[in-house]
């Protein structure tokens, strides 16, 4: 283990990789390589007309677009100039954008005309925000709907009278040298906040977690240095949104290692494979198994086209050994994390045995403490207890933004957030994610896990994927309801699902109903379980 630690700001991090290699690839996105001085320089512009808005250091900017170029030269842009980036996930409906807009107290927000998936979103900040429609001044907004925000830009071709067009946003940086972006560069800290990024809402809104440069870039050069391996002549295929922290994360990785990150506009199975076959992608992202799958059951799926040598997915041990099995020409690794701490906290060794790969996400990052409590007692839990997973150290944000109320729940006396994960420590310090502690079902009186019912129903030939929530019974309170997609040509029945469990698991752990799905509710990356739960609740009870 090091005696030291590096850190950087992102700015910083990014001066560096043009330093070292200028003219090398950074960012590979739809046909187009960029380097790193292309990158640095693209994000210095960006930084130059922001500045011309009189955004400042500590400025809040809002990022919503689609998967584009544009995306990570605002992102990076944001950070040299020491204003906070907030990534807005696409997917959000006029409500909840609206919320985010002024929760977030946005002085500037930067967004698109591209279409994504038949989302227009000069309409939906239309929708989100009625008052501006009438605005007449895009430098000077004066919204009631959203105080604090002063210009919405449009990339693109066309923008309306109340929004700055892509042509004056660019023409601005004349107003502001190089030079003065320099001197703003230098004086951002590593304990600056560099972006906030929004919790997906279930039941409430999504909540702001403000986090620092340090918590991003140090989880970033450990997990490339010591867990992806990564070299010069590295690329990292990412096909997830660029709001995410899951490209975040490798995008910071990549810049440490003088790699370049390969991303799409969305994740489509078949391009996914011919960009990784023909671009010669290292490093497979996934990182969820609805992406991994589609990619392994896409009948131009080969082996021997690809050259990835290292993949990383969270899920199930049942679903990562199959995963495994079908994928043995690479190393596979496994994280775990969540937003408030950085995104991800530990990720497993390319060096454990499979097994181990296979059922821990490794030990924790160097300088972050990971350690298990009893959700009931909050007393320390022994190596080997499950209980709820709780974090501290440098990369855990500070308190969710202008939510005090939250931050005395989630925070305890001893400095501990409380994670809402169920979860284990090894007695060698891995960490074994077991699921939400909210996605325990109680039936009968009987804990049980869901994650241990979907990991016996994957086991089967048949099934590809399975997800297991509450069902209402007068009985029991709740019984187990399982969601299930099948293999593409295979067949199983409810019945003999449910058979299949018959004395393989406890009875009341088996679930009562069993329906199937082609298609998930996702979130911009995960299964939304509460809209199953409404779904089997809707259909039993009315």
């Amino acid at each position: 283990m090091a005696h030291w630690t590096e850190v950087y700001t992102i700015g910083d991090l990014l001066g560096r990789a043009v330093e070292r290699a200028p003219d090398d690839v950074a960012l590979m996105f739809a046909g187009r390589a960029t380097t790193f001085i292309e990158l640095d320089e693209r994000a210095v512009d960006v930084a130059r007309s922001l500045a011309a808005l009189g955004v400042v250091k500590g400025d809040h900017v809002g990022i919503l677009m689609p998967n584009c170029g544009v995306y990570v030269d605002a992102l990076l842009g944001c950070a040299v100039l020491g204003a906070w980036a907030v990534p807005i996930n696409s997917r959000y409906k006029a409500r909840e954008l609206a919320y985010v807009i002024e929760n977030a107290d946005l002085k500037v927000l930067i967004t698109t005309d591209l279409i994504d998936e038949h989302v227009d979103f000069v309409e939906l900040l239309h929708e989100a925000l009625p008052s501006l429609a009438a605005a007449t001044d895009p430098l000077a907004l004066n919204l009631s709907d959203a105080p604090e925000l002063r210009s919405v830009v449009v990339i693109g071709s066309r923008a309306p009278a109340s929004m700055l067009s892509e042509s004056v946003f660019r023409a601005g940086r004349d107003a502001v040298s190089v030079d003065e972006i320099a001197r703003r560069r230098a004086r951002v800290a590593v304990r600056d906040v560099a972006i906030m990024m929004y919790t997906s809402g279930t039941t409430a809104m999504p909540k702001g977690c403000p986090l620092s440069h340090e918590a991003l870039v140090r989880p970033a050069l450990e997990a490339g240095r010591t867990r992806f391996e990564l070299t010069s002549t590295d690329r990292m295929w990412d096909p997830l949104p660029m709001f995410h922290m899951s490209f975040v994360l490798p995008l910071l990785a990549c810049l440490d290692a003088g790699a370049a990150i390969m991303a799409m506009e969305r994740f489509e199975p078949g391009l996914a494979l011919r960009y990784m076959s023909e671009d010669g992608a290292t490093h497979n992202f996934a990182s969820f198994p609805t992406i991994t799958l589609a990619l392994l059951n896409h009948p131009d799926f080969d082996p021997a086209k690809l050259s990835f040598r290292l993949i990383n997915n969270v899920g199930a041990p049942a679903l990562l050994r199959q995963i495994h099995a079908a994928m043995p020409f690479a190393k596979h690794i496994s994280a775990y994390g969540l937003t408030e701490a950085g995104g991800v906290s530990c990720f497993s060794e390319p060096g454990d045995d499979a097994e181990t790969r296979a059922t821990t996400s490794g030990r924790p990052f160097n300088g972050v403490e990971i350690c298990v409590k009893h959700p009931d007692t909050n007393g320390h839990l022994n190596g080997g207890e499950r209980g709820e997973l709780c974090i501290r150290g440098y990369s855990l944000f500070d308190g969710y933004y202008k939510s005090p109320e939250k931050n005395l729940e989630a925070f305890d006396s001893e400095g501990w957030f409380h994670t809402g994960d169920l979860g284990s420590i090894d007695r060698n310090g891995r960490i074994s994610y077991l699921g939400r502690t909210k996605d325990m079902l109680k039936v009968g009186g009987e804990n049980v896990a869901a994650v241990e019912i979907e990991g016996y129903l994957q086991t089967h030939e048949a099934v590809l994927l399975a997800q297991v929530v509450s069902a209402p019974d007068d009985k029991y309170g709740e019984v187990a309801a399982a969601y299930v997609q099948l293999r593409n040509g295979a067949s199983v029945s409810e019945a003999e699902l449910i058979q299949f469990c018959r004395g393989q698991i406890a009875g009341f752990k088996i679930p009562r109903y069993v329906r199937f799905v082609t298609e998930w509710p996702m979130s911009a990356t995960k299964i939304q379980k509460y809209k199953l739960r409404e779904e089997i609740a809707k259909e039993l009870v009315g």
